[in-house]
């Protein structure tokens, strides 16, 4: 490896430039100087002396505002290939654990009776959204993996799955809180309950980190130094 130097100098910059998933990142820049430092190792053994070939490799190799956007792009799918498995798996499986608490809360067959008419509507608007969430998902998944050469601008791809997120997360907020309203007065609301609306806020968050960090690592200008 080479010693502190040009090289070090330029994946540093180039690290510093690039935004996304850490470990992506660190697999980049750490492809990036392997290259380059085979490259200055093949010119030193030409006869340059260290200093120079490192010089040369990072002049062929290119200037950081010229590879840094073809760099930010494979982060930024990477960023949104996360998101999208994250909605993918998640939302569904919240919409799955939420239906079987509805169908066995409350045990008691007269608080159903007590529920407001519009709990069963509000409910499957909840189950309905969340269904196509995790459908858009699957797709979004396919479409920055294998239909990664066939999309044209996988950014907007990217940036409507974190859209899709921030319209999602208070929409089916709003809907969840009617609901633990409404079954509130079917009688209470059980320790189970609980447990799951806690295990369904920690989902939100990280469905939340990820939008905006795709919304971050697909900004059009890179902050290079």
């Amino acid at each position: 490896m080479a010693n502190a130097g040009v090289i070090d100098d330029y994946v540093t910059r180039l690290g510093r430039a690039l935004k996304g998933p850490p470990g992506p990142k660190r697999d980049m820049v750490a492809e990036a100087r392997d290259s380059l430092v085979d490259t200055a190792e093949a010119l030193e053994d030409g006869g340059l002396d260290r200093a120079e070939a490192e010089r040369v490799a990072v002049e062929e190799f290119g200037g950081i505002d010229e590879i840094a956007p073809a760099y930010q792009e494979r982060l930024a799918v990477s960023a949104g290939r996360r998101l999208a498995a994250l909605l993918f798996v998640s939302v569904p499986l919240t919409c799955l654990m939420w239906g079987v608490i509805w169908k066995f809360f409350p045990g008691d067959p007269a608080g159903y009776v007590s529920r407001p008419g519009w709990f069963g509507p509000v409910a499957r608007a909840v189950d309905l959204i969340q269904v196509l969430v995790g459908v858009v998902g699957g797709l979004a998944l396919f479409a920055l993996g294998r239909g990664l050469r066939r999309i044209r601008r996988p950014r907007f791809v990217i940036r409507s799955l974190a859209m899709l997120v921030w319209v999602m997360l208070p929409t089916v907020g709003v809907l969840s809180l009617a609901l633990t309203y409404g079954s509130h007065n079917a009688g209470g609301f059980p320790a189970y309950g609980t447990a799951a609306a806690l295990v369904s806020d920690a989902l939100s968050l990280v469905q939340l980190y990820g939008a905006v960090r795709c919304m971050r690592v697909t900004r059009r200008r890179l902050a290079i130094a």
